[in-house]
């Protein structure tokens, strides 16, 4: 019998042994500058044969380009308006829909993409690995420029030989393969000092161009109030997120390792409501040796309306126009109660509409609003979408007299809990990290360096993006904040907890239990954390060094809490001189304790 039972744990593990696919043997070519997207797309095809598969690439330079791309429609949250992106179809490099059990291995590969297209996407996969690959794009989203000279009337830049543009009627225009930017946003880039500072690019747009020896352009105008110097960089994009890096749709158990994202044309890597994501060792910057300064034209990694378990381990990002991490959902506004059991729902903002928000089985809470507060869950019987904005949700129970027409609902079932650690945050131009989830919550030995606002930002509204929801479990440990908030003066707290309650509702608090402990703050300026309608906030054991980076203002507040409790600031390590106050509105002094 041991002899039988040894047979069959062997022939298992035969039987489950990945099958290894490589895709030259279906046309693809390292190296050779050729399409391979057809080719791919027979490979990825023919994993679907196998129970556990190896999608191999053998090490060199792919390109994939949007001729014969997979042409995808995907309501995608945060990403574009229906004005500004008004039908929703795309062209994706690698489609991988319904798979389970496939491991993409790049070996050190580089994907390069061309014209406009979403680099991969996972619907409705299961256990999925992407590894040991950097991506790019033979032409970047993002447009960048050295600036030379500098004065009132005129600037001399050098174009980065990845950024394509043209000079007609005396005005530059930015291209790129089958697209031409319109709606430009810039962003200035000190790279000696890794700092990104909000511009323009009117007085560009406005002036006359004239193309000089080389990638050199000579911009004759009205420059006054540039404050752009000599050898910075001036990034320029479309600020329509027409298209995402990548997506992940309704899939789970997906691990992304070693991936190089050098280039993402919109937002990032997107994962939409989906379970177990676990990203280790993926850097979200420009290629080294470049000379480019952006990656990505918005976040890093957004994570919507998912579950389950989201890890971000040994991370690195640098060079955004926003937010290298954001997870979050979204709340549906009640448009209509159709029935003691059944709403009309809507979204709301102009950049997140059009998908299940709300599947059976979920569990929805409803809260008002303008307090934010819950007030009543329930669970979902039917759920559909009757256009791109408005859902029609059956509850399997009557709601209470207490729900009104312009309250809210959130997705309880579809919150996950987070673990970010190891990982390295700078060159963004906002925060380095937004994260409102109701489950646990562990931010632990990372480094944000100069980010442009607020190093962490924990919000909530129901009246702005629509971004739920309440924080129950949060600890942030053992990091160091590094001359975070620039851009954020006078508010430049390096922590800010901000829930969009608009109306306070006497004993309600929106977020709960978030400890601060053991990190070192290293700040030019008073601000340290700011918070706001908070229950069971600790801010202690932490250390405060002081740095020149800027001019201070020590006028400021180091704390500010607004209608919160049981705060506790205590043990904390200040440098001499270092100011300590506490300012409170709307809590009496009772709310908070405070030790040396």
């Amino acid at each position: 019998m041991k002899y039988y039972f040894l047979c069959l744990v062997l022939f298992g593990s035969i039987s489950l042994k990945a099958q290894t696919i490589d895709v030259t043997k279906f046309g693809a070519r390292p190296n050779s500058f050729a399409d391979a997207t057809e080719s791919v797309r027979k490979a990825i095809e023919a994993s679907k044969a196998q129970e556990q598969t190896v999608l191999n690439f053998p090490k060199g330079r792919y390109d994939f380009w949007p001729d014969q791309a997979t042409e995808t429609h995907y309501y995608i949250s945060n990403s574009s308006s229906e004005a500004e992106f008004p039908v929703k179809k795309q062209k994706v490099g690698l489609y991988l829909k319904g798979l389970k059990n496939v491991t993409i291995e790049g070996n050190g590969s580089v994907f390069i993409f061309h014209g406009k297209m979403i680099t991969w996407v996972l619907d409705d996969c299961a256990q999925i690995s992407i590894k040991n690959l950097a991506v790019n794009y033979e032409r970047p989203g993002m447009s960048e420029m050295t600036l030379k000279e500098v004065s009132d009337t005129a600037v001399v830049a050098d174009i980065h030989p990845d950024s394509r543009f043209s000079i007609v009627d005396g005005h530059l225009e930015w291209y790129g393969e089958q697209w031409i930017a319109k709606n430009h946003h810039a962003v200035l880039v000190r790279p000696e000092k890794g700092m990104l500072l909000y511009s323009s690019w009117d007085p560009f747009f406005k002036s006359k161009a004239e193309k000089m020896e080389g990638l050199r352009v000579k911009f004759k105008g009205d420059f006054s109030k540039f404050k752009g110097k000599p050898s910075e960089v001036l990034s320029v994009r479309d600020r329509y997120r027409d298209y995402v890096g990548a997506f992940i749709n309704r899939s789970k158990n997906i691990r992304l390792r070693n991936l190089y994202m050098n280039s993402m044309h919109g937002l990032g890597i997107v994962a939409q409501f989906s379970e177990n994501l676990d990203y280790d060792s993926v850097f979200v910057e420009p290629e080294k040796g470049s000379g480019r300064v952006i990656a990505s034209s918005a976040d890093g990694m957004h994570f919507s309306g998912c579950k389950g378990q989201i890890t971000i381990n040994n991370c690195r990002f640098n060079g955004l126009h926003d937010d290298p991490v954001n997870v979050h959902g979204t709340h549906l506004k009640i448009a209509e109660i159709v029935s003691p059991t059944t709403l009309k729902l809507r979204f709301m903002h102009h950049q997140s509409y059009g998908f299940e928000a709300f599947i059976p089985g979920d569990t929805v809470a409803y809260l008002h609003s303008a307090s934010l507060q819950i007030f009543e869950q329930g669970i979902v019987k039917t759920a559909k979408l009757i256009s791109e904005r408005e859902m029609l949700v059956e509850l399997q129970k009557p709601f209470s007299a207490g729900l009104k027409v312009g309250d809210a609902l959130e997705n309880m079932t579809w919150t996950p809990s987070v673990t970010i650690k190891n990982s390295r945050f700078e060159g963004t131009i906002s925060r380095g990290t937004l994260i409102t989830t109701r489950r646990k919550v562990i931010i632990e030995n990372n480094v944000y360096y100069r980010t442009g606002m607020h190093a962490i930002l924990i919000e909530n509204d129901a009246s702005g993006w629509y971004e739920s929801g309440a924080v129950t479990d949060l600890t942030i440990r053992n990091n160091h904040f590094i001359e975070c908030g620039f851009n954020s003066a006078p508010d430049n707290y390096v922590i800010n907890i901000n829930p969009q309650n608009h109306e306070v509702v006497p004993g309600y608090y929106v977020h709960r239990n978030i400890n601060i402990t053991n990190n070192t703050f290293k700040v030019y300026d008073a601000p340290l954390l700011t918070a706001r309608s908070t229950r069971g906030l600790v801010f202690a054991d932490n250390k405060i060094e002081k740095s020149d980076f800027l001019p201070a203002n020590k006028t400021k507040p180091a704390f500010t809490f607004t209608g919160c409790t049981q705060v506790k600031v205590s043990g904390n390590h200040f440098y001499n001189d270092a100011p300590r106050e506490i300012k409170i509105s709307g809590m009496s002094s009772s709310d908070i304790k405070q030790l040396k």
